[in-house]
């Protein structure tokens, strides 16, 4: 069994860039089906999920390889829809590509993604919209089959609620669908933005991505080209996190504060000094300072607090000097990490989607299990401010969205092995 051993007590200083982000290159590499020429990912990190997704590519028919730090994609013109169980069952994003490849061609059958189990992610928004535009739904079992007779065409659609995965979906498919679609209550989120501009780079007309309704004029045949993903905001936030729990000084470069300004306000809440400018936040806390505590956050849609960086935000929370408690809106089970928290000596427990901490936890090294990305991430922060040593059993949760974060943050002066 892989470990990742962790000793508290060391402060951290220094600089750190987030590398792009895992939510906007997954359906990026998607969206790249879309197009006749071949694209390119600039400086994309080797992360576990970008690896299936290069496998899941090639398993339809594109060339897809990495070429030092950037991916390239070429569709080529023989695609087939059917993608295989092993891949679709390894990452929740495989979703992605029921829409490049219903428009490309014409049918696809998905087995349910996999990912992390955050509880029920309902793909029934993603399939909604596509029906409205015209494709046979078929589900059988545990798998999807989708099936078009002509082309698509444009929908003036709502969504139920603001799923990302599903604007994202839609916002794809539309840009093949004859005529114009207008998607209502669609997900503002950044990484939204960044595939709308990635499209429209590729010669897709989209206006409004980032705000609630979305049209796109469809129809355009696209070309590849070459885009560098947005930075990775919940990276960031990690940064930001590990921080708060180990104490000392550390600057975030080359990511835009507005990315992820709900948890820097989190942050400075809870004492913690944060220095913002255009692209980089610096960040300070003596260890000898305690948290504050008293919070009450709730995890939702952008831009409200992300549901990602909930439970780095408990983390934080474990050791302040007060009660707090999270709410996370969108994921059941988002805090499968609070067994581990316990297990450092955190008094904490979950009610329903609800987080409720004690604070004032004198923390010491334990065993504990990474039970999903984020919360395996926040078990290493929380070591982090930990008496004695922790080990963090099944890391590979963590290298989904991490390429090293343990080197990471060594290098920042931890002691992690």
């Amino acid at each position: 069994m892989q470990l990742i051993t962790i000793t508290g007590g060391r402060t951290l200083h220094g600089r750190i860039r987030p590398a792009a982000a895992k939510n906007s290159v997954l359906p990026l590499l998607a969206a790249t089906l879309l197009c006749r020429t071949p694209s390119r990912l600039r400086a994309v990190p080797p992360l576990a999920d970008v690896a299936t997704s290069l496998a899941l590519l090639q398993s339809v028919g594109a060339k897809a390889e990495r070429q030092g730090s950037d991916l390239f994609v070429a569709p080529g013109q023989d695609l087939q829809g059917e993608i295989p169980d092993y891949l679709a069952g390894a990452m929740r994003s495989s979703v992605f590509y029921l829409a490049p490849l219903l428009c490309r061609v014409g049918e696809v059958r998905l087995p349910l993604p996999g990912g992390c189990k955050l509880g029920p992610r309902p793909v029934d928004i993603h399939l909604a919209g596509l029906a409205a535009m015209g494709a046979q739904v078929e589900l059988e079992g545990i798998a999807v089959t989708l099936r078009r007779r002509g082309p698509l065409h444009g929908v003036d659609f709502a969504l139920r609620l603001p799923s990302v995965g599903a604007t994202m979906t839609l916002m794809m498919a539309a840009t093949q669908a004859g005529g114009t679609t207008i998607l209502r209550g669609a997900a503002c989120e950044p990484e939204i933005r960044d595939l709308a501009n990635f499209l429209r780079a590729c010669g897709a007309h989209i206006t409004g991505a980032g705000t609630p309704v979305v049209v796109i004029q469809g129809g355009k045949p696209l070309q590849g080209t070459a885009w560098t993903p947005l930075p990775d905001r919940i990276a960031a936030a990690t940064y930001a996190a590990a921080l708060a729990c180990a104490g000392g000084e550390v600057t975030v470069t080359h990511c835009a504060p507005a990315y992820y300004a709900a948890f820097l306000d989190f942050l400075q809440a809870a004492g913690v000094d944060v220095a913002r400018q255009d692209t980089t936040v610096t960040l300070a806390r003596s260890p000898a300072r305690p948290l504050r505590g008293g919070q009450t956050l709730c995890a939702n849609a952008w831009p409200a607090f992300a549901t990602d960086t909930a439970p780095l935000a408990a983390a934080v929370l474990l050791t302040a000097d007060a009660p707090s408690k999270i709410y996370d809106h969108l994921f059941a089970r988002r805090f499968a990490c609070a067994e581990g928290f316990t297990a450092l000596g955190a008094r904490c427990r979950t009610v329903g989607r609800t987080l409720y901490m004690d604070g004032r936890a004198a923390l010491h090294g334990a065993a504990v299990t990474a039970p999903d990305l984020r919360g395996g991430a926040a078990l290493l922060v929380a070591a982090l401010g930990a008496d004695g040593t922790t080990t963090l059993r099944d890391p590979g949760h963590i290298r989904r969205g991490y390429a090293d974060l343990p080197g990471e943050i060594r290098r920042l002066g931890a002691e992690i092995g």
